[in-house]
């Protein structure tokens, strides 16, 4: 898809207005994001990123729309697995309520520019090195089995450690141990000190790197196109503080969700490594946009499913032992002693 430097200015300066408007409508004032709200914005994010395809559809053809659905719905779904992180984050730093919409925002947008220059740097190897297309899959292959062994592991003391950039700055920089509101930076006894919302914000931020390691592999796996990696990117994250609000309690009933990503990424990297060698000349079969973008859809609709099963059986069997038989007779025997 040829794209010229006029279409990518305005593409960013749309988006860019997009997030204005999201801020001056829906997080310009602290509050306590309701539900309601953030099923609003949920929908206007899909509903966009939805339209911009539709225009892909109309003004560059099938393959262009097919590969930005695929990459959308592929960076949306390992999003997800991003706000687990984003709660340890929010309970490590014990950000107020009314704040954590503005820390996600503002995080989000520093992942979002930092996915920018990741995007930037691998379409460069991309096009001066085809045999990255090795090393990209390997390590989806690599990520999707550590993700079995993590979901396998026992997890429920997991806690949110600061990355090395976080460390070197609150080791150089002074900061307060309370939150100012939205101040960033405030003034106290003549010195500048750091507030813990600009910490947290960059802890959402640069964490999201992380995440990005596989995430961008994953994309190029779909498509080589930078625009359609950057855009498919931008949607997703751009609708993820929206969603933390509107599924966060429901995150921990996704206990599946490590296996259907797993799964979505060694498909992925299987799909890199036949690209690969189908480029360097070896006969081998090409797995299309619509396979990849049916295998995704069917492997998120069928853990969804296994994990809200799974997550009822398992509140069923966790009912009070008082309500049981058992209890109840264990209950009757100590009134009948007193």
């Amino acid at each position: 898809m040829d794209v010229s430097l006029t279409l990518w200015v305005l593409t960013i300066l749309g988006l860019c207005a997009l997030v204005a408007a999201d801020f001056f409508i829906g997080g310009r004032k602290p509050h306590e994001v309701s539900l309601k709200e953030a099923g609003v914005w949920t929908a206007v994010w899909v509903a966009l990123a939805g339209l911009f395809g539709l225009g892909l559809l109309v003004f560059a053809g099938g393959q262009p729309a097919g590969e930005f659905f695929a990459g959308f719905i592929t960076e949306k779904s390992l999003s997800v697995d991003n706000l687990f992180v984003f709660v340890l984050i929010m309970a490590k730093f014990s950000v107020p309520s009314i704040y954590q919409q503005r820390v996600l925002m503002v995080g989000v947008l520093i992942a979002l520019v930092l996915r920018a220059a990741f995007i930037g740097a691998g379409a460069a190897i991309i096009a001066n090195f085809s045999w990255i297309f090795y090393l990209f899959g390997a390590f989806l292959i690599w990520t999707a089995w550590k993700l079995i062994q993590e979901a396998r592991a026992d997890e429920e003391d997991e806690e949110f450690e600061e990355n090395r950039f976080l460390k070197l700055v609150e080791r150089r920089f002074p900061s307060t141990d309370r939150y100012h509101g939205t101040k960033l930076f405030i003034v106290e006894n003549g010195k500048r000190l750091m507030t813990p919302m600009l910490i947290v914000m960059l802890a959402i931020g640069t964490t999201d790197v992380l995440f990005a390691l596989d995430s961008i592999p994953a994309i190029f796996g779909l498509t080589q196109d930078p625009y359609i990696v950057f855009t498919a990117n931008a949607f997703a994250l751009m609708g993820l503080r929206q969603l933390y609000f509107l599924i966060g309690g429901l995150l921990k009933k996704l206990v599946h969700l490590s296996y259907g990503l797993s799964v979505i990424l060694g498909f992925i990297g299987v799909k890199l490594v036949l690209h690969a060698l189908h480029e360097s000349g070896v006969a081998v079969p090409e797995i299309s946009i619509p396979v990849s973008l049916g295998v995704i859809c069917v492997v998120l609709i069928v853990t969804t499913i296994t994990s809200l099963r799974a997550s009822a059986k398992q509140e069923r069997a966790e009912v009070p032992e008082a309500r049981s038989p058992e209890g109840e007779r264990e209950q009757d025997t100590e009134s009948a002693r007193v």
